[in-house]
């Protein structure tokens, strides 16, 4: 999982975690959070996803994150957004009205960068980590996230021992162990969506559970 195998997946296209449409969960639950139209976005790992247009259409701001340079190109140009750039230390900013997207690593983004934030949405970031690095990516977006900042995350799990990931395997009880002594955890929803994923039903995976929580930064 070094920064070569993402950019390896971009270069050749083969970007299978990339979905077409708006996850359901966000447009399903986004609302519990309660924000101001104007709330400031963090959405981690973003890629070129859709659901940051969502959010935009919602009215906030986003600010994300995405190691891939191609993939930050891409949402911009795939969505016919005009953008200006800027070098900020080791990262590069794109920017236009709604969207600033930030390309480099996560786990050298500075805090500075997401005080201002007063939500985040993670649907891609948690589950594109192997274990140990999960739980460094855990502490990562506690020191990035203010006290009190809400989040919506959506979460896979199925038999790991089944499926080599990406997407990893997130279980409620690694939540409980990893996150919930940063965040008070709700679960929303768990939802059997196997039908809806040829990639695990050709692989004999007997079960994949998709998940929606909230999560509080606590104080």
């Amino acid at each position: 999982m070094e920064p070569s195998f993402w950019h390896e997946k971009w270069d050749l296209k083969q970007i299978g975690f990339h979905q077409p449409q708006i996850n359901e969960f966000l447009v399903k639950y986004w609302s519990r959070l309660s924000l101001a139209t104007s709330a400031e976005v963090f959405v981690p790992l973003c890629g070129k996803s859709l659901d940051m247009c969502y959010l935009a259409e919602q009215g906030h701001n986003v600010l994300g994150c995405e190691l891939n340079q191609l993939a930050v190109e891409d949402f911009f140009k795939e969505n016919n957004l005009p953008v200006s750039h800027q070098v900020k230390g080791e990262h590069q900013v794109y920017l236009t009205e709604q969207v600033s997207l930030i390309q480099g690593d996560i786990f050298t983004l500075p805090t500075e960068s997401t005080q201002s934030i007063t939500a985040f949405y993670d649907r891609a970031a948690l589950i594109a980590w192997p274990e140990e690095m999960r739980q460094q990516y855990a502490i990562k977006l506690a020191t990035l996230v203010p006290a009190g900042v809400k989040g919506l995350l959506v979460t896979l799990d199925y038999p790991q021992e089944t499926l080599n990931g990406p997407p990893f395997a997130v279980s409620p009880q690694w939540i409980e162990q990893y996150l919930a002594p940063y965040f008070d955890v709700e679960l929303l929803e768990c939802a059997d969506v196997l039908a809806e994923n040829q990639r695990f039903v050709k692989k004999n995976v007997p079960w994949l559970n998709e998940a929606a929580y909230v999560l509080t930064r606590k104080i």
